[in-house]
């Protein structure tokens, strides 16, 4: 029977080999194609490998020699790293295969993430791993579309218990590649980030106005995962435009929060030349885990339990004044117009004059650092509106509108 998708196994053969080849097995014994790929360095497989150790290092721009001359196993999985996700990207762009599971402890999953990262969205990509949804694992390295499954009871050799998460693995990888829709590039795609209607209120009336401009709209929600996704799609030059209306991630990172989206957040569009509106929604909030206890510095102020996974703490002025310079230091790198629409009056439903977390005068301090250290490439637009009032969104496509008038966008 032909195969109908075909899934890229990737694993260190030298150690893995029984592991490796029970996913490849039970993919197969579904009607799916499988090719191999080794990422060992000091061991050889048992048996045959479609893309050797050697061949996943020289597309690093190394050798397995190299690797192994090092004496440091850190830094041999890092040539390893390298070379998988260029050969996977590589093999990905010749339709060599549909769809990827890697397979790892620490070190495997440390690789996979790079592997995977390299890959387009709509190519699935699962990583089984002992350390799946581990703290040490940092949004920011994360595909936007990326699966993981826990590797229970797999640390060595075949059993029961880790053979019940390979075989669902094997079938959701096969399942996904056979099933999945990619993003198509039938119009061009504006990407805003948000939070949901009960804080931030703008994309219920930007998302169909947007559209019926000839434009798809993506809304990525920004606690660490969204924005991480965001950036990825922006780097990766998906977007026509960006409306990052909900930049907190960059203050959450700034807090040390764990809902962070990396130190990179605000850059990607920047760096492509991407056309972008910012605007500071929930700018003023930090966001951390809920079941956490709230850091010594972020005690003895103004707390929103927004769920049981989230709490908001509100900034003081000098956070907000570090905030605003934050945001316009990134900014200024950008290489393509960018425009920041500034509503006065606040920038989440919370704070509005007297709301629960309103403070005027640390909102003011805000204001008036974003007219202070706004660089030169970038337009500031100041409203005497909030940001979930229609006066907003009107602002927001009047920008679009001339972007478009002047060519700046393209449908």
């Amino acid at each position: 029977m032909m195969a109908d998708r075909t899934i890229l196994v990737v694993g260190t053969y030298d150690t893995k080999q029984d592991e490796l080849g029970y996913i490849a097995e039970v993919i197969r014994a579904q009607g799916g194609g499988v090719v191999t790929m080794d990422v060992s360095v000091l061991g050889d497989p048992a048996g045959p490998v479609d893309y050797s150790k050697h061949q996943v290092a020289e597309a690093g721009g190394a050798s397995i020699a190299e690797a192994i001359a090092g004496e440091d196993e850190n830094l041999a999985m890092q040539i390893m790293a390298c070379g998988s996700a260029a050969l996977a990207a590589r093999l990905c762009a010749g339709g060599v295969f549909d769809g990827v599971v890697v397979l790892g402890g620490s070190m495997g999953t440390d690789l996979a993430l790079d592997l995977c990262a390299a890959l387009p969205l709509g190519v699935p990509k699962y990583i089984v791993s002992t350390v799946s949804f581990s703290p040490m694992i940092p949004p920011h390295r994360l595909a936007a579309d990326v699966q993981m499954i826990l590797w229970a009871g797999g640390l060595y050799g075949l059993n029961s218990v880790c053979k019940a998460s390979l075989s669902q693995a094997a079938g959701a990888v096969l399942g996904a590649a056979r099933a999945v829709e990619k993003p198509n590039r039938d119009r061009p795609l504006i990407g805003m980030t948000s939070f949901g209607k009960t804080v931030l209120r703008y994309m219920v009336t930007l998302k169909p106005a947007l559209e019926a401009r000839g434009f798809e709209v993506a809304v990525f929600h920004a606690t660490g995962m969204g924005g991480r996704a965001f950036e990825a799609l922006a780097a990766e030059g998906a977007f026509a435009a960006v409306l990052d209306f909900a930049p907190q991630e960059v203050g959450n990172h700034l807090h040390g929060s764990a809902i962070s989206a990396g130190p990179d957040r605000l850059t990607a569009a920047g760096k492509a030349g991407v056309p972008q509106i910012v605007s500071i929604g929930c700018y003023d909030l930090v966001d951390l885990v809920g079941w956490h206890e709230l850091p010594a510095a972020l005690q003895d102020r103004p707390v929103h339990a927004h769920n049981r996974l989230i709490t908001s703490v509100v900034m003081t002025a000098e956070e907000r004044v570090a905030m605003a310079q934050a945001l316009c230091a990134k900014l200024a790198e950008a290489t393509g117009p960018v425009v920041f629409l500034l509503p006065t009056q606040g920038g989440n439903e919370w704070d509005r004059a007297g709301g629960p977390l309103s403070d005027p005068e640390a909102l003011a301090a805000f204001v008036a650092a974003m007219r202070d250290h706004c660089p030169a490439n970038v337009t500031l637009i100041e409203l005497d509106a909030h940001i979930n009032d229609p006066a907003f969104s009107e602002a927001a496509l009047r920008v679009v509108d001339g972007w478009l008038g002047a060519g700046d966008l393209t449908l």
